[in-house]
């Protein structure tokens, strides 16, 4: 391991986690456990070799565990307790990030499922929850919903009335609106003015949680 020979918690922190992908790889795994072709798949530009490297070192680290999947014969990688203590951080980073976010992707890549950190992590210092709800995120491929609770928020795979769930309403929009409407950055009125969002359904239920 690299490091800074420095008696800082920070200095030592980064040396676990600091190196490129670490942090990425963290995302992925604070989303859902995940399988190696899974994180290939959701860290768009990594190389096969360093991603495995990199897992070998968060492994050895103390952030990152390998478990059994499935039949048994799968290795699955999940965060050990301790690495899980790193939302925290990557939420204030994400909320830091806003300034960042507002010129757009461009050619960036983007999943869907990083939306299931970002929002939450936007939305939870920002708006109290009035009510509950479920607003489904349609932003084109794997429709989204995010619950509203009194716990807070959470973003996740949309289910289906045949499963107990049914949306109050459903928010259409590219995910650079939705994650402007998370962060403040951008008014529900200013969005619907500008027509980059349509709603179906209930509109208090959105304004519940995208409140200006």
């Amino acid at each position: 391991m690299r490091t800074y020979g420095q008696y800082c918690g920070l200095a030592r922190s980064l040396e676990v986690v600091g190196d490129r992908w670490n942090l990425l790889i963290v995302r992925q795994l604070l989303v859902a456990p995940a399988r190696y072709r899974d994180l290939v798949d959701g860290l768009p530009g990594i190389a096969t070799n360093l991603l495995a490297d990199r897992l070998r070192d968060l492994e050895s680290s103390g952030v990152v565990e390998r478990r059994l999947a499935g039949a048994g014969s799968v290795v699955e990688y999940l965060l050990t307790p301790w690495g899980s203590e790193l939302r925290e951080p990557i939420e204030s980073l994400i909320r830091w990030s806003t300034p960042l976010m507002v010129r757009g992707p461009a050619d960036d890549a983007f999943r869907p499922e990083w939306l299931a950190l970002a929002v939450p992590a936007l939305l939870e210092k920002r708006v109290k929850p009035r009510r509950a709800a479920t607003v489904g995120l349609d932003i084109g491929g794997q429709p989204l919903q995010l619950r509203v609770t009194r716990a807070g928020f959470e973003v996740g795979p949309q289910l289906g009335p045949q499963d107990g769930h049914r949306l109050d309403a459903t928010v259409r929009a590219d995910p650079a609106y939705v994650l402007g409407l998370a962060a403040g950055a951008l008014t529900l009125a200013d969005a619907r003015a500008l027509g980059v969002v349509e709603i179906d359904g209930d509109e208090s239920a959105v304004r519940t949680v995208f409140a200006a």
